[in-house]
C-alpha cells in the first residue's frame, strides 16, 4: 500500500461519505424514474455535450470527429431515429470501446489513427466524486471508479423499487458484503434508516489482520464518519475463514422470533449460508436472497430455494453502474428488467475470446449526469439476449419494458465476487506456470465448475509437467495471482475463499487448450451483479 495515495484516497472519502450521510432521500422515487425514462434521449444528448463535445481529451471526442458526427448531426439522429438506432449508427461507425481498449490493454485505433487514453480519459468531469471503489479483478490495485454522492442517492430509488417488488418493506435487511476497498458495503450501511429496509447487521470476510488489517482500519473510521454526521450504521462483524453459518444462526434466530429477513450477499456466499443453515437444520425458510457478483446458475438457485428461501439477481458493472434486477415473474434463468433511465444497451455479434463461439456482445452507454464515467457503446465482455417484456411488475410500471436475458461473461473467470480476465490468466498458465514448475503451456488449465455451494475453478495440471504436489501447484498459482494483480483484495479473496482446486490429470480436450467458456454474470466491482 502507497501510504500518500491511500491517506490522500481516504482523505477524500470521508469528504464524501461526510456528505452522503446528511443528505437527504429523493421524496418519491417512482416518480422520478419514471420522468428520467422519459427524458433519458435528452439526458444521454446534454452529458455527451458537456462531457465529451467540449472535452478534446476525451477519446470520445476523437471518435466522433473520425466518424464525422458533429453535435447537431447526433441530436438530429436521435429525434428522427430513437436513442438505441443511433447507437448502433455510431458503433458502425467506429464509435465504441471494446473492453481490452477500455481496460488500456490494447490501443484505439479508428481509421488509422492512434486515439490516446489512460484511466481518467471516461471519468465523468460534471462532479466532483469523491467517492472510490476499486475492482477485485483488475490489474494491480485495480480499476479505480469515483462516484459522487449524488450518483449513491440516486441508487436508493432502485431499492425502494426491489422493496415495493419483492415485499421487503417489512424485512430485517442482513448483508454479506466486503468492507474497503470495495464502497459497497460500506454505502449500505452509511443508508441506515433510507436504505427502505431495516438494517440489522452487516456481515463481512475481513481477511487476516496482516493483509487486510488497514482496510478494516479504514472502513471504520469511515462508519464513525457517518455516525457523527447523524448515520444510523452498523459496523461490520467479522466472519470465521470459511465460516458462513453465523450469517445463517443468525437469519434463524430472527425466522424464530417471527422476522423474516432479505439478505444481500455475492452469489457464492449466499449459497454457502443456505448450504451451512441445511446442514445444521436450521430453519430459514422465507428469506429473500438478493445476490450478484457472478452467475446465479441453476444449481445456486436449487440450493437456496431447497432452504425453502427465495432468490432474485440484480446486474450491475461497477464501470458503468446498476443495469437491472429482476422481478417476481423472472424465476429461472439469468434474465433482469434494464433501468432504462440510466443505461443504454445494445449488441453485437462476435467471437468470444479464447473459443470460436458466437455470442450476442452486450454494448453500453451511460444517460445520467451523475454517472462515473461518461461511455458510449462500451463493451465489458458480457453478453446477453435484449428484448422487450411485458410484465405488470414496479420495474414495467416505472418504465422500464426491455429486459436482458441469458446473461453471460465470455472473457473472464468469476468467482467470489472477484474477477480474473481470462488474457491475463492465460499468461500466468502459459508463462509464470511453466517457468516456474515445469512443462509447456499446453499444461495448465483453469476449468469453471459448480460445485456443491459455491463456484469452484480447478486448476488441471498434467502429469507429464513431473512430480507436483496440489498444493505446491495452487501456492505457486496464488502467487502469480498475487504478483501479478497487485497483491490486494484479488488474490486475497481467492485464497480464503478455498475456491480453486488442483486436479493432476491431463487437460480437458476444448477446442481453445486453455480456459474453457465460462457462463457467468459478469460485475467488476461483486460483479454482473454487483453487490
Amino acid at each position: 500500500m502507497r501510504l500518500p495515495t491511500e491517506i490522500r484516497r481516504y482523505g477524500r472519502m470521508a469528504l464524501g461519505i461526510s456528505e452522503l450521510a446528511r443528505r437527504p432521500a429523493i421524496a418519491d422515487p417512482v416518480e422520478t424514474l419514471r420522468r428520467n425514462v422519459k427524458n433519458r434521449e435528452a439526458n444521454f444528448l446534454d452529458l455527451v455535450a458537456r462531457a465529451v463535445y467540449t472535452n478534446p481529451q476525451n477519446p470520445y471526442y476523437k471518435m466522433l470527429r473520425l466518424a464525422q458526427c458533429e453535435y447537431a448531426d447526433l441530436e438530429s439522429a436521435v429525434k428522427r431515429n430513437g436513442l438505441e438506432a443511433t447507437l448502433e449508427e455510431l458503433l458502425r461507425a467506429g464509435v465504441y470501446l471494446a473492453h481490452d481498449e477500455f481496460k488500456g490493454k490494447v490501443p484505439i485505433v479508428r481509421s488509422g489513427e492512434l486515439i490516446p487514453s489512460n484511466g481518467e480519459s471516461y471519468f465523468n468531469p460534471l462532479l466532483p466524486a469523491p467517492l472510490e471503489t476499486r475492482t477485485g479483478g483488475s490489474r494491480s490495485e485495480g480499476t479505480r471508479t469515483r462516484q459522487n454522492p449524488a450518483f449513491q442517492i440516486y441508487l436508493e430509488q432502485y431499492y425502494a423499487l426491489v422493496a415495493r417488488e419483492l415485499g421487503l418493506q417489512h424485512h430485517a435487511f442482513v448483508t454479506l458484503l466486503p468492507i474497503l476497498p470495495s464502497l459497497v458495503g460500506l454505502v449500505i450501511s452509511l443508508r441506515g434508516p433510507r436504505f427502505h429496509w431495516h438494517l440489522d447487521k452487516w456481515y463481512a470476510v475481513g481477511g487476516h489482520l496482516q493483509d487486510s488489517g488497514h482496510y478494516r482500519a479504514a472502513t471504520l473510521a469511515m462508519l464513525l464518519i457517518g455516525k457523527v454526521r447523524g448515520a444510523a450504521c452498523q459496523f461490520p462483524t467479522y466472519l470465521p475463514e470459511n465460516d458462513f453459518s453465523p450469517v445463517a444462526e443468525h437469519i434463524a434466530r430472527k425466522t424464530a422470533g417471527g422476522q423474516k429477513c432479505c439478505v444481500r450477499a455475492l452469489v457464492s456466499p449466499a449459497v454457502r449460508v443456505a448450504a451451512a443453515a441445511m446442514e445444521r437444520g436450521l430453519d430459514i425458510r422465507g428469506t429473500v436472497f438478493s445476490v450478484g457478483g457472478e452467475a446465479l446458475t441453476p444449481a445456486k438457485r436449487a440450493t437456496i430455494e431447497a432452504a425453502g428461501c427465495e432468490v432474485y439477481p440484480s446486474y450491475s458493472i461497477v464501470e458503468v453502474g446498476p443495469i437491472g434486477y429482476s422481478c417476481r415473474r423472472m424465476k429461472i434463468g439469468n434474465c433482469v428488467h434494464l433501468f432504462e433511465d440510466a443505461v443504454a444497451a445494445i449488441s453485437r455479434k462476435k467471437v468470444a475470446p479464447l473459443s470460436d463461439t458466437e455470442v450476442n456482445s452486450l454494448l453500453f452507454t451511460t444517460l445520467r449526469p451523475s454517472a462515473s464515467r461518461a461511455l458510449i457503446n462500451a463493451e465489458m465482455d458480457d453478453s446477453g439476449i435484449i428484448e422487450d417484456v411485458r410484465c405488470d411488475c414496479v420495474f414495467a410500471q416505472v418504465g422500464f419494458n426491455r429486459q436482458i436475458r441469458d446473461i453471460a461473461s465470455y472473457g473472464k473467470l468469476t468467482g467470489q465476487g472477484m474477477t480474473l480476465m481470462g488474457t491475463d490468466v492465460v499468461r500466468v498458465l502459459e508463462e509464470a506456470l511453466p517457468r516456474r514448475l515445469g512443462g509447456s503451456p499446453g499444461d495448465y488449465q483453469l476449468v469453471e465448475e459448480e460445485g456443491a455451494a459455491q463456484t469452484v475453478v480447478s486448476l488441471r495440471v498434467s502429469p507429464r509437467v513431473g512430480r507436483l504436489g496440489p498444493e505446491e501447484v495452487r501456492g505457486c498459482f496464488l502467487e502469480e495471482l498475487a504478483r501479478h494483480y497487485g497483491g490486494t483484495l484479488a488474490a486475497r479473496m481467492w485464497r480464503h475463499a478455498e475456491g480453486i482446486k488442483v486436479i493432476i490429470a491431463e487437460p480437458l480436450a476444448t477446442r481453445t487448450g486453455k480456459v474453457l467458456p465460462l457462463h457467468l454474470l459478469g460485475s467488476r466491482e461483486s460483479g454482473p451483479f454487483a453487490a
